[in-house]
């Protein structure tokens, strides 16, 4: 196979053509705004469609363990990202990733639109759980491959890829929301398909004159005697594991409270051994040594913070559902649309934050400061949720503002912390570890979801105040523990400021 510096990967792909972007910028801002489209339509009915009753089109699930399933999901897409990435490096390449994660989505989502059985609803998750694996870390990484580590245009080209996905992500509950929820789940589900069918027809059709050699190379490609090895074993683990899955369901060992569980355990599980190799490797300095230390309470922080802003799909979408009244300013709304909020004020509010940060430059928070901010936002966005049940009692009617209010918190917070998060990763991470820190920072996020898994069953109207109030409290608490601590923290950091 032929291989190729970073530079020459560069000089093969035009680089003038989308808003003075390399063209390659058009494929991957359209795939990745046709693929979020595709995940977040799914996912703004996919928990009404598990606890919806029968009659109403839905699959009648206990409504606690259709939140848990919803937390599961979330957990698992996030953890495949590790899978994704090493098919990449290993055996695919980036492109082809793509591509085949593409077709796994949509697959998984035709198999949605099939109104049947639980069964094809597990089978479209495997598919969609694997396809989002293979693709989601894998265009980013295109993005990346188009332009020089020097060119002045990436940052804002990531800018502008960004801002694809958030486009995605707030179109698709109103579009898909409102044809799943007001005609029929399976309906919205194949547009959810037909969404992704766009993004792998875009990414096709454009690729070849768009991208070059981006995507096309296979960083760290087995060899002949280890593909042998590796598909050997892979096809032996897939066939044990099928075996073990089979037997324990007979058994009734593997139920959906030990599913939960178990994925509870690898949630926290996985990254804790990620932080112990990548320090006690001899790979890394002593300097890197610190940097880990320092990144252990920044990925406890990210933890809490995403376990309050994920439940946007689960709890709060409930809470739109069962609490909130739905006739409001001579709008019938639909309770799908609250999904949109979050993508929305990300689009207005980025910018706003970019400008901040550029405005203060020396003057501005530091990392952990910036990541106690996040906390403190997202407890906040939980306190504010539990005043009208304060207020107006656990049975009445909830005026949409204040689930909006709460939304916009959330946003405010994400934005001290989730750029932050990623371009922290970036500094702290171990040299020899660099692509495997950044699969890290994600698990932060595989791991809150799967905390969350447990915790939502707790969630009931009687439990409410306790709920919000218990979780926003620790968020605020732990948010000023991370101040207090930011000095110390700082100093472990070597210098990345």
């Amino acid at each position: 196979m032929a291989t190729y510096n970073k530079q020459e990967i560069v000089d093969s792909v035009p680089q003038q053509g989308f808003f003075g972007h390399p063209k390659g910028l058009f494929t991957l801002f359209f795939t990745e705004f046709w693929e979020r489209f595709s995940y977040y339509g799914m996912r703004a009915i996919l928990v009404y469609y598990m606890y919806y009753e029968v009659s109403k089109g839905g699959l009648g699930l206990d409504q606690s363990t259709a939140l848990s399933i919803m937390s599961i999901y979330g957990s698992l897409v996030y953890m495949s990202g590790i899978i994704g990435g090493w098919m990449a490096d290993r055996i695919l390449g980036t492109a082809r990733s793509v591509f085949y994660g593409g077709i796994f989505i949509m697959l998984g989502h035709i198999v949605l639109a099939i109104p049947g059985s639980m069964i094809l609803f597990f089978v479209s998750m495997v598919l969609i759980v694997l396809g989002t694996g293979l693709l989601k870390p894998n265009v980013s990484t295109i993005v990346g491959q188009i332009y020089s580590e020097k060119d002045a245009r990436r940052d804002a080209g990531f800018s502008i890829f960004y801002m694809g996905i958030n486009l995605g992500s707030f179109l698709a509950p109103l579009i898909v929301g409102t044809i799943g929820l007001d005609y029929n789940f399976h309906i919205g589900f194949g547009i959810a398909a037909l969404g992704m069918l766009v993004g792998i027809i875009v990414f096709m059709v454009t690729r070849k004159k768009n991208l070059g050699l981006a995507g096309s190379i296979v960083a760290n490609p087995l060899s002949p005697s280890e593909k042998k090895r590796v598909y050997t074993l892979i096809g032996g683990g897939v066939i044990l594991l099928a075996i073990l899955v089979f037997v324990a369901i007979t058994l009734g060992i593997l139920t959906f409270k030990t599913f939960i569980a178990l994925v509870g355990v690898l949630g926290i599980l996985i990254p804790t051994l990620y932080f112990i190799v990548m320090y006690r490797s001899a790979k890394t300095t002593a300097v890197e040594r610190s940097r880990i230390i320092a990144y252990i309470p920044l990925f406890i922080a990210s933890i809490m913070f995403w376990a309050i802003q994920e439940q946007g799909s689960s709890i709060l979408a409930n809470y739109a559902d069962k609490r909130m009244e739905l006739n409001f300013a001579g709008i019938t709304l639909s309770p799908a649309w609250f999904q949109s909020l979050n993508p929305l004020f990300i689009i207005i509010l980025a910018p706003v934050f970019a400008w901040i940060w550029i405005k203060l430059g020396k003057r501005q928070p530091s990392i952990p400061v910036k990541f106690s901010l996040g906390l403190l936002f997202a407890g906040l966005s939980f306190l504010v949720i539990l005043l009208p049940a304060y207020l107006g009692g656990e049975n009445s009617l909830v005026n949409p503002l204040w689930l909006v209010l709460s939304y916009l918190i959330v946003v405010i917070g994400e934005l001290c912390l989730s750029p932050v998060g990623l371009s922290a990763t970036t500094k702290l991470a171990p040299a020899a570890f660099s692509a495997q820190t950044m699969s890290l920072w994600f698990l932060s996020n595989a791991a809150a979801q799967a905390i969350n898994a447990q915790i939502v069953r707790f969630y009931t109207p009687s439990t409410e105040m306790a709920y919000f109030g218990i979780i926003g409290g620790a968020a605020i608490v732990l948010g000023v523990v991370l101040f207090l601590l930011s000095p110390k923290i700082q100093g472990y950091m070597k210098g990345v400021e």
